[in-house]
């Protein structure tokens, strides 16, 4: 893949200001990645291991379901390699989101938004079942490579970044990967690191990129014993928070990541010595489009034309 590298590495962690005397937030920014989020760890790895297992191979088609940003790393991984990519998601994602798929020369098959990502995961699974031998399905909700890249790269990563003085990890819950592989890792680490997962309050939200375990079907790869603390954040309070951090401290981050932020804040207030690491999964930019970002059109003065004298 020539101009990339697969498992991109040591991406930031940005400071921000203490909630309460002595704790630190720290947002580990992850849609600097190529393809703008976390996903492109998970996307990799699963391809990775797809060729490894000579389960894709040359003049296979890749196809999966997403709520966007895993579709994004597959396409842009995928295309690069060779492979064709029909990504399956609900009507319902962002325009951003589907022209940068366009982009990257994925095909789209959309699915009635009100089935959210499931219907989505229904889709691909009917597809990539009509005709094994020209799909691989990596499904992200089910395969070990997704838990096992953050567990390989990602916690090592924070553990390096901090100085190993992390005290807790705060990261939002979609396919559960990002949860359960670097928690795994950081409590080998340090057993005493709190796991503090975040999800929606509602089954009805807009955080997108998020699952309302409760109310979704649960990820194979998922698992309670990964986490220590359940944050619930209502879709509104974390737009809220997006856009707050866009004009107070230039950070531009989608729903999840400002989701993530505002968790991270209510860990920051409950302990005065916390050293927290919030995982922004992907940035704003391909949320534009989106009520997340709305606001009034700008609207030009009146013009007017000087007076003539006679």
């Amino acid at each position: 893949m020539t101009g990339h590298r697969l498992v991109q590495r040591d991406y930031p962690l940005k400071r921000r200001e203490p909630m309460a005397p002595g704790s630190e937030i720290w947002a580990k920014l992850e849609h600097v990645n190529p393809g703008g989020s976390i996903k492109d760890r998970t996307a990799a790895m699963m391809i990775i291991d797809g060729i490894a297992r000579d389960e894709l191979r040359k003049g296979k088609t890749i196809i999966d379901s997403t709520s966007g940003n895993t579709g994004v790393a597959l396409a842009l991984i995928g295309k690069s390699l060779g492979y064709d990519v029909t990504i399956c998601m609900s009507d319902g994602v962002s325009r951003d989101l589907k022209r940068i798929l366009i982009t990257f020369g994925a095909e789209l098959v959309l699915t009635d938004e009100r089935l959210g990502s499931d219907g989505a995961m229904a889709k691909a699974f009917e597809i990539a079942g009509s005709d094994p031998a020209r799909y691989f399905m990596p499904d992200q909700y089910s395969n070990p490579a997704n838990p096992l890249v953050h567990y390989l790269t990602t916690a090592p990563e924070i553990w390096q970044q901090t100085a190993g003085r992390i005290t807790h990890l705060v990261t939002s819950i979609g396919t559960s990967g990002t949860m359960v592989g670097t928690s795994s890792r950081l409590r080998e680490y340090n057993p005493q690191i709190q796991i503090v997962a975040v999800e929606p309050d509602a089954p009805s939200h807009g955080l997108y990129g998020m699952r309302h375990i409760p109310s979704t079907i649960r990820p194979r790869i998922y698992r309670e014993d990964a986490f220590d603390r359940l944050i619930r954040v209502p879709t509104e309070t974390a737009y809220d928070t997006a856009r707050h951090l866009a004009r107070t401290e230039g950070l531009l981050l989608g729903a999840s990541s400002a989701a993530v932020i505002e968790a991270a804040r209510i860990v920051a207030r409950d302990r005065r010595d916390a050293r927290i690491v919030a995982i922004c999964a992907d940035g704003g930019t391909r949320y534009l489009s989106t009520r997340m970002f709305e606001a009034p059109e700008p609207t030009a003065p009146a013009a007017t034309l000087p007076a003539v004298t006679g």
